[in-house]
């Protein structure tokens, strides 16, 4: 492409434009054949070029075809929507889409991932920090292509937990939207201490028993089913750190650990045999006698010395009664949670040293 060569009588000065003037006598330019059918063409190379078909009343079709020329080598357009409603996106609202759920929930739809939108991609960004359910959906039969291994297709939505939690995805043109990043990658399922109360974001809840939606948590509740720790509502008792199906339909639970010491399972290692993943286990109190020192003033001695028989665990209080007493534990006295309960009185022999920090489970 070129500027026309200069002819004469056509008004071209070394090839370029001009206007006419009238007082020097000297006409304007006018456009050459072949120049002007040049140029059209080289516009209509663009517009084929881009995908598009070339419509003689359409002024917009240069900058579509651009538009869809770069992004075929740079799925990732310049382009900022910002939304604090449910809606479907246009194949021109992609980009960084920075959402707000703080008026209620939203749900955010993909376009349909077909040839006529190829290859592009689409940051989804939440903004506010209120609870309200944020759902990005894939378009009709779509499926976005995370956690695979435990569903081949992806899934037909994710959720965008917490300020600042955002996906990075990709369409393929043939139906489903690959992540290439995302706030936060820890592992589904995965159990984390936090130093804060608040929940932080990135897709994480309380540890805390809570029964869940199947049809909401969907990829939770297929985490769930091969997890090695799943049971019932009725056999819950004693596995409070695994899985439950809840109601069997519609519902699940996940772990309760509130307040609970966390041990490594066993694995056939042979130290802490029986024990199945998320099973509780209660109080032990190791065996060992308890002695007096006897004497006082310059003839006390430590103990060991006599053993000690003054005193009878009768009850939680363990008021002396001059009657027989077992020095050795575990008692039978003290096989209960009666006596024992949250360890209670033998909490300085049986419990360390601790800080307590919020438990958090990856729930996507």
């Amino acid at each position: 492409m070129d500027y026309p060569k200069s002819v004469p009588s056509v008004g071209l000065v070394d090839g370029r434009f001009v206007d006419e003037n009238p007082v020097a006598g000297t006409p304007g330019s006018l456009i050459p054949a072949v120049w002007g059918n040049s140029v059209t063409q080289e516009i209509l190379s663009v517009i084929t070029a881009g995908g598009l078909v070339a419509a003689e009343a359409d002024t917009s079709q240069l900058l579509k075809a651009i538009q869809s020329i770069v992004g075929t080598s740079s799925p990732m357009r310049s382009v900022v929507t910002r939304l604090a409603a449910s809606k479907t996106l246009i194949d021109q609202e992609l980009g960084l889409v920075l959402i707000d759920g703080s008026p209620g929930p939203v749900t955010i739809t993909l376009p349909a991932a077909n040839p006529a939108l190829g290859i592009r991609d689409v940051i989804v960004r939440r903004v506010d920090n209120s609870g309200n359910r944020l759902v990005v959906q894939a378009s009709g039969t779509d499926r976005i292509r995370f956690h695979t291994h435990l569903s081949a297709s992806g899934y037909a939505f994710l959720v965008l937990m917490g300020a600042g939690d955002w996906w990075h995805l990709r369409s393929d043109g043939a139906g489903s939207w690959w992540p290439l990043g995302r706030f936060d990658s820890t592992a589904l399922g995965r159990p984390v201490f936090e130093t804060t109360t608040a929940l932080n974001p990135g897709g994480y809840g309380a540890l805390n028993g809570t029964l869940f939606n199947r049809a909401q948590w969907p990829w939770l509740w297929d985490f769930a089913q091969v997890s090695g720790a799943l049971t019932t509502e009725a056999g819950r008792a004693g596995r409070e750190g695994g899985w439950t199906s809840g109601d069997g339909a519609s519902t699940f639970r996940i772990p309760e650990v509130r307040g609970e010491f966390l041990r490594v399972l066993d694995e056939s290692r042979g130290l802490d045999t029986g024990r199945a993943s998320g099973s509780f286990q209660g109080h032990s109190l190791q065996s060992h006698n308890h002695f007096l020192p006897t004497g006082t003033g310059s003839t006390f001695r430590p103990a060991p010395c006599i053993p000690d028989t003054s005193f009878a665990f009768t009850d939680v209080n363990y008021s002396p009664t001059n009657t027989t007493v077992a020095t050795t534990y575990p008692n039978p006295a003290f096989d209960s949670d009666t006596y024992i309960g949250t360890i209670g009185n033998f909490s300085g022999e049986t419990r360390p040293r601790n800080i307590a920090y919020p438990g958090r489970i990856k729930l996507i």
